[in-house]
């Protein structure tokens, strides 16, 4: 528990039935924003008929994510959600969430992750022998072609041939059409109003559906074949609860698909920032093409080399901060709930934001600088726990957490090694659904990098 009390304080007042869901809905982030400096660490307001409460400060985020399998349920964030996801273990509860919970996370663990590092390089490298000089290149585009790729492979053994890129249009239609439900009217729309955006969601869940479920019905019809195969899909077929039990199709189809979605469209996001960051401090990219230059020196990065890449880690950790895919975390206060010694009462939606937590001045040095100095040993600044928490945290943190991160520093790694990508001096600012994309597509010029000697690395201006 915290110890800092918690003492809640109104916050805008609200339309009558429509609460603060207008203003949340055209500025998401402002809004958040405007509630934590105008109002305080701990604001009441309403979304739509529920009574909310924003958290801001990190020791009451850091209580409340500790205590969201026990104190709170799970906010079903919409019709469209629920479509994609099912009832994976991220939306699961209780006894049924700890079953699915235990026979998801063994197969992304650190020795499975280690496991599928060499992917992840082969999947940049293919990706890059395409990339020449001074082509154009759309930035969002190629990472999610690479994070396609290595999601399919890892998770589903291959990669689905002609049906890759008609699947990952299939499902950016869902994060799409789920990022349009949240910030608005929609979201309290009951599921058998059929919008056209619902249809456009339902066709691409169907084509998902479609090809998921063939590939389970052909991994089942060949048991023999499962325990000789490393991927996901096939961990998750084999995988057996106390009982002695497996996953149905059902429940196999709906965390396949949640580890997709995740898998792919968090660190294809978190890389496309990435590479907008870098275009904008020269001395960061100098320093980062130093370190790759000497700890690789010249050759593919492995897994081994992922715990020697310091300054790269920074760099991917600081683009977390700025830039957080998910970017919100709700839970719903049960009977009993309380924060910082004060109750909650039953049902109250309670929100915190990575986006502005990230982003508060009390806890980050120059809030909106991209400075990955300050992860390093010696910086001079105590960032407190849960200030960070890209990935959330308790026992309902990120499963893939440690996968995205991997993937993540190795994809950079392998691309910034022989490129560097030139962008427009212009600020896209985020595009808020589901997760936080870049308003206007990242068009940028190819430059190839001639791998120079082994280098000193040279300090960053602060």
């Amino acid at each position: 528990m915290s110890t800092l009390p918690l003492e809640p304080v109104p916050g805008p007042r609200g339309l009558p039935l429509l609460g603060n869901l207008p203003a949340f809905g055209r500025d998401p982030l402002g809004f958040l924003v405007r509630l934590r400096d105008e109002y305080g660490d701990a604001v009441t307001w309403s979304l739509g008929p529920r009574r909310s409460l924003f958290l801001s400060h990190p020791e009451h985020i850091a209580e409340l994510l500790a205590a969201r399998e026990t104190g709170y349920d799970i906010l079903e964030i919409g019709w469209a959600f629920k479509q994609v996801t099912g009832d994976s273990v991220i939306l699961s509860k209780g006894a049924d969430w700890r079953r699915k919970r235990s026979l998801v996370q063994p197969t992304v663990r650190p020795r499975q992750v280690r496991s599928y590092a060499a992917t992840m390089v082969a999947c940049a490298r293919e990706a890059a022998g395409a990339w020449q000089d001074g082509r154009r290149i759309d930035v969002r585009e190629q990472m999610a072609l690479i994070t396609q790729r290595i999601v399919l492979r890892t998770l589903f053994g291959n990669d689905l041939g002609d049906q890759t890129r008609a699947l990952g249009d299939a499902m950016s239609v869902a994060e799409e059409v789920i990022g349009a439900e949240l910030r608005g009217i929609n979201l309290f729309l009951p599921g058998w109003i059929r919008t056209p955006a619902r249809r456009r969601l339902l066709r691409a869940v169907a084509a998902i559906d479609a090809e998921v479920h063939r590939l389970i019905d052909a991994r089942q019809r060949r048991p023999d074949d499962i325990e000789g195969r490393d991927d996901l899909l096939s961990r998750l077929l084999a995988a057996r609860d106390d009982e002695d039990r497996p996953l149905t199709a059902k429940e196999v189809r709906d965390e396949a698909v949640t580890l997709w979605a995740a898998g792919h469209e968090t660190t294809s996001t978190a890389l496309t920032w990435t590479w907008f960051l870098l275009a904008t401090a020269p001395d960061v990219r100098e320093r980062l093409d130093a370190e790759l230059d000497q700890v690789l020196g010249g050759r593919p990065p492995t897994i081994d080399d992922h715990d020697r890449l310091v300054w790269t880690g920074q760099v991917v950790k600081e683009a977390l901060r700025l830039y957080p895919p998910a970017w919100l975390i709700p839970a719903v206060a049960r009977e009993g709930a309380t924060l910082g010694g004060t109750r909650i009462p039953t049902g109250t939606i309670v929100w915190c934001s990575q986006w502005a937590t990230h982003r508060d001045p009390r806890w980050f040095r120059d809030p909106s600088r991209f400075r990955p100095e300050r992860w390093g040993p010696d910086a001079p600044d105590v960032i407190p726990d849960h200030a960070w928490y890209p990935f959330g945290g308790g026992q309902r943190t990120c499963l893939g957490a440690r996968f995205a991160q991997v993937e993540a520093v190795l994809l950079l790694a392998t691309l910034a090694q022989r490129f560097r990508l030139e962008l427009p001096p212009t600020d896209p600012g985020p595009r808020v659904g589901l997760l936080l994309q870049p308003s206007a597509p990242l068009i940028a010029t190819v430059r190839a990098r001639d791998i120079p000697a082994i280098r000193r690395i040279p300090p960053v201006t602060s």
